[in-house]
C-alpha cells in the first residue's frame, strides 16, 4: 500500500477526477472506528446546505455477480435489494434520505453516472482513504484513541498501512472523544484539524409488525453482527435496557432462516421480551421477511465536539 500511495504522490495525473468535489471518509485499520456514522452526517449535513450529496461505495458482502454500478437509492427512492447493494449502502440509503447511493468498486464510474444522470452536486466516498484512484479534495480519517500509534500492520495487527500514512488527511475525527482528546491524537498523528465524535443510542425502531409502544423495563436480546459486537451490548446496557442475553455473528453475516429460529429460541431460553439490533443487522435480517420475535433496530447517532470543525473544513472544500 505504501508503495501504491508513493506512485500516486509522485504521479498525480495518474488520479482521475470527477467534475464535482469528493469528501472522502475512511480509516486506518479494518473497520470498527464509527466510519459510516460520519459518512452519514456528512451527507446529512449537506443536505441541508442545499447540496444533492452521491455516497460512492464499494459495496461489501454483496453478491458475487454483480457488474458495473448499483444505483441503491436515486436520493428519491430506493431501487436496488441487499443483494445487490450490500448491507451499508442499503442502511445508509435509508437512513440518510435524499442522498444519492452508488455501488461499485470503480467510483470514478459511480461518481460519473450520479453526476451525469443523478445530478449529484457532491460526492461522499465511503472508505475512501486507500481509494487512490479518485482524486479527493479532502480526507476526513475517522480513527479511536490509540487505534493508530499503538497499532500494527496487516498481518500482525488490524492497521491497513503504516501509521505514518495518517498524515496525509485533512482532519481527524475521533470516535468516543471529546475535542481535547482528539485534538492529542490529531498532534500525534501530525493531521492539523480534528474532532472528537460522540455516538450515541437513540430510540428503539420497530421493524416489521413489532409492537409500537415498547415499555422500558421489557426484557431484551441483542444480536449484532459486526465489527465489535460488544460494544453494541454496552452501549444498550449504558442505555438503561435490561439485556437478558446477547447473540454475536461474523461482519456483514448474511442472516438465513436458521439463523432466525436461533434467534427466536435463545429470546425464549433468556426469557426477553424483544430483540435489540443494529441498524445494519436490520437490513439484513428484514430481507428474510417477517421474523419469528419482535424485533427492533436502534439507530446510532453522532455528534462533533467542537460541533463545526469538521463542517467548516468540508465546506472550505466546497
Amino acid at each position: 500500500m505504501r508503495v501504491r500511495r508513493r506512485r500516486f504522490e509522485r504521479q498525480p495525473q495518474r488520479q482521475r477526477r470527477l467534475a464535482k468535489p469528493v469528501i472522502s471518509v475512511g480509516n486506518l485499520s479494518m473497520g470498527g472506528t464509527g466510519k459510516t456514522p460520519v459518512v452519514a452526517a456528512i451527507a446529512q449535513w449537506l443536505i441541508a446546505e442545499g447540496h444533492r450529496p452521491a455516497i460512492l461505495s464499494r459495496g461489501y458482502a454483496r453478491a458475487d455477480n454483480v457488474d458495473g454500478v448499483v444505483v441503491v437509492s436515486d436520493g428519491e427512492s430506493l431501487r436496488a435489494p441487499l443483494e445487490e447493494s450490500g448491507d451499508e449502502p442499503l442502511m445508509l440509503a435509508e437512513q440518510v434520505p435524499g442522498a444519492i447511493v452508488c455501488v461499485s468498486p470503480e467510483r470514478y464510474l459511480s461518481g460519473t453516472l450520479a453526476e451525469q444522470r443523478l445530478g449529484a452536486t457532491v460526492h461522499v466516498l465511503d472508505d475512501g482513504f486507500q481509494h487512490l484512484e479518485l482524486a479527493r479534495d479532502v480526507d476526513v480519517l475517522v480513527t479511536t484513541i490509540g487505534e493508530i500509534p499503538n497499532g500494527r500492520v496487516i498481518p500482525f495487527g488490524r492497521l491497513r498501512e503504516p501509521a505514518d500514512a495518517a498524515a496525509r488527511a485533512q482532519v481527524l475525527v475521533v470516535s468516543d472523544a471529546n475535542a481535547g482528546a482528539a485534538s492529542a491524537e490529531a498532534w500525534t498523528l501530525g493531521i492539523s484539524q480534528s474532532c472528537g465524535a460522540l455516538r450515541t443510542l437513540g430510540r428503539p425502531v420497530a421493524v416489521f409488525d413489532a409492537p409500537a409502544d415498547l415499555p422500558e423495563d421489557c426484557t431484551v436480546l441483542a444480536v449484532a453482527g459486526i465489527a465489535h459486537p460488544d460494544r453494541f451490548v454496552a452501549a444498550l446496557k449504558d442505555a438503561g435496557w435490561n439485556v437478558a442475553g446477547q447473540m454475536a455473528f461474523r461482519d456483514h453475516h448474511r442472516y438465513t432462516a436458521a439463523d432466525a429460529d436461533a434467534i427466536a429460541a435463545k429470546a425464549a431460553s433468556c426469557g426477553a421480551d424483544v430483540v435489540f439490533t443494529t441498524c445494519k443487522d436490520a437490513v439484513r435480517l428484514s430481507a428474510l421477511g417477517p421474523t419469528p420475535f419482535a424485533l427492533f433496530k436502534v439507530p446510532l447517532t453522532v455528534s462533533f465536539d467542537p460541533p463545526d470543525a469538521l463542517f467548516a473544513t468540508v465546506k472550505a472544500a466546497l
